[in-house]
């Protein structure tokens, strides 16, 4: 039997344009606290709250984007994220303030949330759904791109240009996603009139998939784990003296994500979750163990690899497992709610561990840490591995 084809030109073209998203996200997280506390003489913790500012905007987003993307349209969502994303850039201008920064980091998040909310319900319905695991790990292999290059471009940039000009380059990569979109063929929904008048009732299942809260619970407690070293790597590896090595974290993270991921894809649809998800949950701790004993460039980068084994793994298994337990006309909901409540942690947790540093230093946050993602993987046991099983729209392909 000939596969069902994943590399379309519009599976291509919408993991470029969440590439570009993603890209500009990644080069203003890693230079905007080091922005915040050098030109508008913010503390640790209030450069951690500009850092997650734009989770919790993305948050928002991503909440009400789940619920209205079929009904205001997959391709129109993207264009109205992809506007609010380049008005909140050239708002970036303007940041002269600590609180006028707030709103622009939350304004854009918002339009992150948004765009990623349109791109990740096209891919769910354009990738064939016996090919849906794999699928959907390729995909995701263009935000693990933009987490690499991101931060590394962003360290780059930050040393040889203003910030203004980093201002520049991020608008000209919204607008190329513009063009991007524009060439873009979307599959819109075609919703029964009964599942349109549920959809537009104001109620909490259609703001959340209930079916998908497990798997984003367990996504937000990695994601606090992740935001520690998001938010506060560039401080820790000055700190250790290991700044040169620091600037390749990322791409180290990414590189193991690129390599493994196409594996662990096929091993979702053919092997099931619990094959995939376990051994992340053990690599991302081992990362962490890693990160908080690292004292030469060598060992640094192989936290970053055991850390791209294990977190970048479950991000792209997590949403199969938030996909793949709901409706099929609730797909789109069911991404939303798994990024959104994943970026609860991510977005909140460099305020909460930047009050943690003071007492612990960034190498004890780093350990503590692993513990905590230990510990998601026995609540991943109790609340999602015990009742797990293959369904046949991800496995009924031979690969």
């Amino acid at each position: 039997m000939t596969k069902a084809q994943i590399w379309t030109k519009d599976f291509l073209l919408n993991a470029l344009v969440n590439f570009l998203v993603y890209l500009v996200y990644f080069l203003l997280m890693i230079i905007i606290a080091g922005y915040a506390v050098d030109n508008l003489q913010a503390s640790l913790s209030e450069a951690g709250l500009a850092v997650g500012l734009f989770i919790v905007g993305a948050l928002f987003a991503r909440f009400f984007g789940g619920k209205s993307v079929e009904l205001v349209g997959r391709q129109k969502m993207l264009y109205i994220g992809l506007t609010v994303y380049l008005i909140a850039t050239l708002l970036y201008f303007k940041s002269t303030n600590l609180h006028f920064l707030f709103f622009v980091r939350f304004l854009h998040g918002v339009g992150f949330g948004l765009a990623t909310v349109a791109t990740g319900t096209i891919v769910a319905n354009i990738i064939p759904g016996a090919r849906r695991g794999e699928g959907i790990s390729y995909y995701a292999m263009s935000s693990t791109l933009a987490s690499a290059f991101g931060p590394f471009l962003g360290i780059y940039l930050n040393q040889q240009v203003s910030f203004n000009a980093i201002l520049g380059i991020c608008i000209l990569l919204v607008v190329t996603c513009y063009i991007a979109a524009f060439l873009l063929k979307v599959p819109e929904a075609a919703l029964t009139a009964a599942q349109l008048e549920d959809m537009k009732r104001f109620t909490l299942s259609n703001f959340v998939e209930f079916k998908a809260l497990p798997i984003s619970a367990i996504g937000a407690i990695l994601g606090l784990c992740y935001s520690g070293i998001v938010g506060f790597i560039a401080s820790y590896t000055r700190e250790i003296n290991l700044i040169e090595a620091g600037s390749f974290f990322f791409i180290v993270y990414s590189a193991a994500i690129l390599i493994s991921r196409p594996l662990t894809g096929r091993w979702f649809d053919l092997k099931g979750e619990g094959f995939v998800l376990y051994p992340s949950f053990v690599l991302f701790a081992i990362g962490l163990a890693i990160l908080s004993l690292a004292r030469q460039d060598f060992i640094l980068l192989l936290a970053g690899m055991f850390i791209g084994l294990g977190f970048g793994t479950f991000l792209s298994s997590g949403q199969a497992v938030a996909i793949k337990s709901s409706p099929d006309h609730r797909m789109g909901l069911a991404t939303s709610t798994f990024f959104a409540i994943t970026d609860i942690g991510v977005g909140l947790g460099p305020f909460f561990l930047g009050l943690l540093v003071p007492f612990f230093g960034f190498r004890g946050l780093y350990m503590s840490m692993a513990g905590v993602a230990l510990l998601a993987m026995g609540l991943y046991y109790l609340w999602c591995g015990k009742k797990a099983q293959p369904e046949k729209r991800f496995i009924s392909c031979s690969h």
